[in-house]
């Protein structure tokens, strides 16, 4: 299933990355490492992931403190959001 990763999550993306190398360096690669492999498994089964939405879903990090928020429309996955689990959720939005 193709990934569209939208210009909002994509910034949150590169933000987190540069946090993590900022505080250990190799630690935002292991970031984007683990984020891959979300995705993965995202592809794998789409509709596995809790809704938080009428049409979102999300994936939780398990090493950092992140999510994936996502929607899956006809044979795409749509990333939305990578938000950090601790900040309000209003600070992101659900479809």
């Amino acid at each position: 299933m193709k990934v569209i990763l939208l210009p909002s999550a994509d910034k949150k993306l590169d933000e987190a990355v540069d946090y993590y190398n900022d505080q250990l360096n190799g630690l935002g690669e292991q970031f984007y490492k683990e984020f891959i492999s979300l995705i993965e498994f995202i592809q794998i089964i789409p509709q596995g992931w809790q809704k938080v939405g009428k049409h979102t879903r999300r994936c939780l990090f398990k090493r950092f403190p992140y999510l994936i928020l996502y929607i899956v429309e006809y044979n795409a996955i749509i990333i939305t959001s990578i938000a950090h689990q601790h900040r309000h959720p209003d600070s992101y939005k659900k479809y």
